[in-house]
């Protein structure tokens, strides 16, 4: 089957799917600490990315799925060009939020060629043994301020989420908001997206993220839509 890209270009239909939800945060810390207000759970080490000057830590969210607290690395060196997921932007006081997402494919190139949303050059990153391609704006932006994923092809195994210990978490669905949600709809259609995400028509733009924890239902959501409103929509 194939699908329509830029321009009308007829591509091959490729799987793409929910890889990792991004929360980013002034520091890992303070990530750490708004994850565990919602979910009541830790995060576990991750590592640094020296490419970009950053460092994370992370969650398991099922098999093959995993959330990641990424914030600026104060020990490393200032990259070249502007840092990924936005985190030149965040002062240090600003408040953690769920501001990105990563989707998973097979092939990398047919599916951002496929986008009609430019998506940004592929380029290569690497954290430890860990090697990876991913769509990388290079003001730093994110598509569709978030709405949009990044899209991500592993080089090297095991994936991440097997790497982690099973903390008893489970993504369940992926929420995106935005004002324009057929623009959105089209965009994940064209890059072959399959999974439990929904998009909803309405303002302001953000993501929530419905997770099973040992701690019964929990839904963590952006900063934007206030921390009021997230804790009183947590079931459980």
């Amino acid at each position: 089957m194939a699908v329509a890209g830029p321009a009308g270009r007829r591509v091959e239909r490729m799987t793409t799917r929910i890889d990792h939800l991004v929360v980013t945060a002034p520091t890992l810390d303070v990530g750490e600490a708004w994850v565990r207000s919602f979910l009541g759970v830790g995060l576990r080490p991750g590592g640094s990315h020296s490419r970009m000057g950053t460092h994370n830590r992370l969650l398991r969210l099922g098999p093959g799925v995993y959330l990641e607290v990424i914030a600026v690395d104060p020990g490393a060196p200032p990259p070249d060009r502007p840092r990924w997921f936005g985190l030149d932007e965040l002062a240090l006081g600003s408040r953690p939020r769920l501001a990105a997402w990563v989707a998973r494919t097979d092939d990398l190139d047919s599916a951002a060629s496929a986008s009609p949303e430019v998506l940004g050059p592929v380029g290569p990153m690497s954290r430890g043994d860990l090697h990876w391609r991913l769509t990388i704006p290079p003001d730093g932006s994110l598509p569709l301020n978030g709405a949009g994923p990044l899209l991500i092809q592993w080089e090297t195994g095991p994936h991440p989420a097997e790497r982690l210990p099973d903390d008893g978490c489970k993504l369940t669905g992926l929420t995106i908001v935005h004002p324009d949600a057929e623009l959105v709809r089209a965009m994940l259609t064209a890059i072959g997206f399959a999974g439990p995400v929904e998009v909803r028509s309405g303002s302001p733009k953000g993501l929530s993220a419905s997770i099973e924890t040992p701690n019964g239902p929990r839904l963590l959501g952006t900063a934007d839509q206030g921390t009021a409103g997230i804790r009183s929509s947590v079931k459980g």
